[in-house]
């Protein structure tokens, strides 16, 4: 009884977590674009470029913060830290206007928030396992989309009365809150040899961590990495976009209309991540992915048919198929094909890192073409880059579900040059498909 009860005590304050971190992960986005177009009056380019430049410190650290979360038994700290780095940015960006140090906050922010995604993942994998850990990713992305719906509630309620500097002050709750359900998960319960993706051997041990060329070398690996970028940087500038459409048509509504937004993706996001917790160990990976994948590029083009902003709040809908089904199924995939090589987190860095160019990208370059042909041709060029996405993951990209229902075949043993024993799933090195 005390046993299940520490599980269901695990369970519920890793809940906590993904519902709090949900705003703090996703950082400022359209509400900083809002903030200073309506607030300070900066050009669109001058909003992009800060968060570009947020966004290139915050991918230049997922890879060392996902090797950091590999190595270190203290990943419950390292949560905390970055969580309160992220607090103390928010608090200060209502008291500066320079555009440097506004980019200073933000890069901050974005540095620290670089190690909530494969801390998460690998206090999951540590306490489910393998076998266990789709499931739970869905239920890590049900509470995020949660969490996210409801600040962009409360976000959208308070700028109306108080103004859009309100949401600095609300993110630096949901960080401060985020602290507390981290606190509540019993570091006893974590595994950190399976956390960062080790198979047992058959003697009861681990094996030793796989080196960086075997990552190198798995083609699956590296064209995931190639349609997620392509995908995140078709994505990352839309809602901003719309935001700044919305503050031109009615800049008292911009916030509103912008969480209202959010929202209106969130909701869908909750039982998409959920049919991915239970349906993804079934049906597949692949199909799932193309399914979120195709949406991208028609809600860029659904963008362009109207600025009216009840169509523009219906079309962020989609996005909660979209983001919803590649939430759940991007730490997955990187499970399925990394398992067994020890090296889970620093490939869930290194990918996020790679697919964090295309967001950080994505925003200087969609101000760019706004500047130069408008919104319409900004949100085109977005939609044919989600095109060319959706293309590349259905021709080249290989379903990476194992065939026996993710049971990991640990049956063969490889031998790594220095001569270390290294058990590697056949799938991660040679897949069929």
């Amino acid at each position: 009884m005390d046993t299940r009860r520490r599980e269901r005590s695990n369970e519920l304050s890793l809940d906590w977590l993904n519902f709090f971190l949900a705003d703090v992960r996703d950082g400022l986005g359209p509400y900083l674009a809002i903030y200073l177009l309506a607030v300070h009056n900066w050009e669109p380019a001058s909003i992009g470029l800060v968060m570009t430049l947020a966004g290139v410190a915050a991918l230049l650290m997922q890879t060392p913060a996902g090797a950091l979360i590999d190595r270190t038994s203290a990943k419950r700290a390292v949560v905390v830290v970055a969580a309160l780095l992220v607090t103390g940015s928010c608090l200060l960006l209502p008291w500066v206007t320079s555009f440097g140090l506004v980019a200073l906050t933000q890069t901050v922010s974005a540095i620290a928030g670089s190690v909530f995604a494969p801390a998460i993942a690998a206090i999951s994998l540590g306490i489910t396992g393998p076998r266990a850990f789709t499931r739970r990713t869905g239920r890590n992305e049900t509470f995020n989309h949660a969490g996210n719906a409801c600040a962009a509630l409360l976000a959208g309620g308070f700028a109306y009365l108080f103004g859009p500097v309100v949401v600095f002050y609300l993110m630096a709750v949901m960080a401060l809150g985020s602290v507390i359900a981290v606190s509540l998960v019993s570091a006893k319960a974590i595994d950190h040899e399976v956390a960062r993706g080790f198979a047992s051997t058959p003697a009861g041990g681990h094996a030793h961590p796989s080196g960086v060329r075997v990552l190198l070398a798995n083609r699956p690996l590296l064209l995931f990495a190639v349609c997620c970028s392509l995908f995140h940087l078709a994505n990352a500038a839309m809602l901003p976009l719309v935001s700044q459409k919305l503050s031109q048509v009615n800049l008292q509504l911009a916030t509103p209309l912008t969480s209202a937004c959010i929202v209106a993706a969130q909701l869908v996001m909750v039982p998409m991540a959920l049919l991915v917790g239970v349906k993804a160990d079934l049906w597949g990976r692949k199909p799932l992915l193309l399914a979120g994948f195709l949406i991208l590029p028609l809600r860029g083009l659904l963008y362009v048919v109207s600025d009216d902003p009840y169509w523009l709040v219906a079309v962020q809908l989609l996005d909660g198929i979209g983001a919803g089904i590649f939430g759940a199924l991007f730490p997955v995939v990187v499970k399925d094909l990394t398992q067994g090589t020890g090296r889970f987190n620093v490939s869930l860095g290194a990918l996020s890192a790679v697919f964090g160019l295309g967001a950080a990208l994505s925003p200087g370059v969609a101000g760019l073409v706004v500047q130069a042909a408008g919104y319409d041709a900004a949100f085109v060029t977005l939609a044919a880059i989600a095109g060319a996405a959706f293309f590349l993951l259905w021709l080249a990209m290989p379903e990476t579900r194992n065939s026996s229902g993710d049971k990991i075949d640990t049956s063969e043993l490889a031998i790594t040059p220095h001569g270390r024993q290294l058990i590697m799933p056949r799938r991660v090195l040679h897949s069929p498909e």
